[in-house]
């Protein structure tokens, strides 16, 4: 089983969530920049709710940045996986120089995506989590740190494709999970998906900027009114 691309992928989670009786009512649909969001603004546009984003920055392993060993998030949040680290041989002092780096990244990326404005309050609402994939989970638990912080009403974790067992480890955190496809055999992310290009943060802004407005003001899809294409370039290759 395998993805068209990230467009694909979220059409497919929209569906189950709508399935599981998610709609846009009191819900706010939550992105990992950057691939997070391309599958967070279908999701949004599917479920006529408001799109947002929640900045966090992985912490590799110095020898293997793509493994990631923890995860930096807004609002000063720092996420370790302490197992994987002692697995790995690494400490946290070795890790001291790579969360200060992620931390000014996660600054340059809040004032870039937020345009200096605080997080709007979520308090009380449904608020649906949503990335690309789910590997090791770093950036994920520290996303729903941050998340959990914003007192939901319900948090619920969504993704297309997953780990199996960072899945069932990841479920305690939130009151829902909706995945498309678990495996215990992930391996690399690309290999379920047919178009896995790296999203520039121009993409992203523009993303966030057409959900601004047009999700937040129309009718719920209940009412039968369609949603709008992503912009240009956004769309299946």
């Amino acid at each position: 089983m395998y993805f068209e691309d990230r467009v694909d992928a979220g059409r497919r989670l929209a569906r189950r969530l709508q399935e599981g009786g998610y709609t846009g009512e009191d819900t706010v649909v939550v992105g990992l920049p950057r691939g997070g969001v391309p599958v967070a603004y279908e999701v949004a546009a599917a479920l006529g709710a408001p799109l947002d984003v929640c900045i966090v920055r992985k912490v590799g392993a110095p020898s293997y940045p793509e493994l990631g060993l923890g995860a930096v998030a807004e609002g000063g949040v720092v996420s370790l996986n302490r197992q994987l680290m002692d697995e790995m041989d690494v400490t946290e002092d070795d890790l001291r120089g790579p969360i200060r780096q992620k931390a000014r990244e996660v600054e340059e990326r809040v004032a870039r995506f937020r345009q200096g404005s605080a997080p709007p309050r979520r308090e009380g609402q449904c608020i649906i989590l949503v990335d690309d994939d789910i590997a090791t989970g770093a950036t994920i638990r520290a996303a729903l740190q941050v998340l959990r912080a914003w007192k939901p009403a319900r948090l619920v974790l969504a993704v297309p494709v997953a780990d199996t067992l960072t899945l069932n480890g990841l479920r305690p955190l939130v009151d829902d999970v909706v995945c498309a496809f678990s495996t215990r055999e992930l391996c690399s992310i690309g290999q379920w998906y047919a178009d896995f290009r790296q999203v520039p943060d121009e993409e992203v802004t523009d993303l966030l900027a057409a959900a601004r407005s047009t999700f937040a003001r129309r009718p719920s899809p209940a009412t039968g009114a369609g949603h709008p294409e992503p912009p240009r370039g956004m769309g299946p290759a």
